[in-house]
């Protein structure tokens, strides 16, 4: 039984996929096995998988008749993996050089249930923002979420989380349905998880591909994110006392972000954005904290008081004065066109 099951899900991504096995494969890491979900993927990916699997016999593929979606797909990897420890890796993503050597040797000094990397994101420009770990705010070597609270304000993706496959399987823990489903996966395992560790190392490589993305996509799915966080909200509200703590941290995270949703131009679709309001509403007077919450500063502030009191209007009317004045400010800092020159007259 190998150390790491790596768990890929493989849809209409030939462009990037051998990159991303490349760089699970070529780590000098070799004790893990690679399961690959073709979610029915219509393009170049099943030979491309095909090859791979006659040529390491690490590769595993499992391949759907039909579409299912991507935490299907995973949740399927899952079901399949063999390892102690599974990482979800995107197929339009890679692994840093020397991230699973990494890995493996913070998980053999600390026995981690749940191991938190640190990544990057990177787009096609070459810009790269990376994202450590140390945002968290100080940690021990090993800790429950309930010590470091300020791990809720890490970006809640999946793929920068190693976690211990017997955890997963004795909370019964898999991927929701619809939109956002990292945010009803991530944020439950680290409330679950007894044995949490930081890795300081940029061990994963997140592609922001300029189409395709959801976050770039207005469609009424982005109404899933509510779901996603009444299910958090259902499993922390099951928790014993010892996570009562948690609540607050939590749920100003949730507020936040539904409201980034919402502030969003290429998310929701307009007529839906009053219905998407009333839904933050009802979550935000049905979760709130009894002993209430620290509010943020500044506009952020006000958007929660306004959620509160659920003036709809007003909301609108605070993000469209804003939004106005970015443009203002852009066009007044926008260098100025020189004049045209005027040609000298003829002689």
């Amino acid at each position: 039984m190998a150390l790491l099951s790596v768990v890929v899900p493989v849809y209409r991504v030939e462009e990037y996929l051998a990159e991303c096995l490349d760089s699970i494969l070529g780590q000098s890491f070799v004790d893990l096995e690679l399961i690959a979900v073709d979610d029915a993927s219509d393009d170049g990916c099943a030979a491309i998988l095909a090859d791979y699997a006659a040529r390491d016999s690490r590769v595993r593929v499992l391949s759907f008749p039909t579409n299912r979606g991507l935490g299907a797909a995973r949740n399927a990897g899952l079901a399949a993996a063999t390892g102690d420890y599974v990482w979800f890796v995107d197929s339009d993503d890679w692994l840093t050089e020397g991230a699973v050597q990494e890995v493996a040797d913070r998980l053999a000094k600390t026995e981690a249930d749940l191991l938190i990397t640190g990544f990057a994101k990177v787009w096609d420009t070459g810009r790269v923002s990376e994202s450590t770990v140390g945002k968290a705010g100080p940690a021990p070597d090993t800790f429950r979420l309930a010590e470091v609270p300020g791990l809720v304000k890490l970006l809640h993706i999946a793929c920068n989380k190693v976690i211990r496959r017997q955890l997963l399987v004795d909370l019964g823990l898999v991927f929701r349905p619809g939109w956002y489903e990292d945010v009803a996966f991530s944020v439950p395992l680290m409330i679950a998880a007894e044995r949490i560790t930081l890795l300081d190392f940029t061990a994963y490589a997140y592609r922001q591909r300029p189409t395709g993305s959801i976050t770039r996509t207005v469609s009424p799915r982005h109404m899933d994110v509510i779901g996603q966080w009444e299910f958090v909200f259902q499993f922390l509200n099951g928790r014993g006392p010892a996570d009562a703590a948690l609540r607050s941290p939590i749920f100003e995270r949730a507020i936040w972000h539904v409201l980034r949703v919402l502030n969003h131009s290429a998310r929701l679709p307009q007529h839906l954005r009053r219905e998407f309001f009333a839904r933050v509403v009802a979550f935000y007077r049905a979760e709130r904290p009894a002993g209430g919450y620290p509010l943020p500063a500044g506009d952020e502030g006000v958007k929660h008081r306004l959620v509160a009191r659920n003036a709809f209007l007003l909301f609108e009317a605070l993000r469209a004065g804003r939004r106005m004045q970015v443009r203002m400010v852009r066009r007044a800092t926008r260098p100025a066109r020189a004049e045209p020159r005027v040609p000298d007259a003829v002689p």
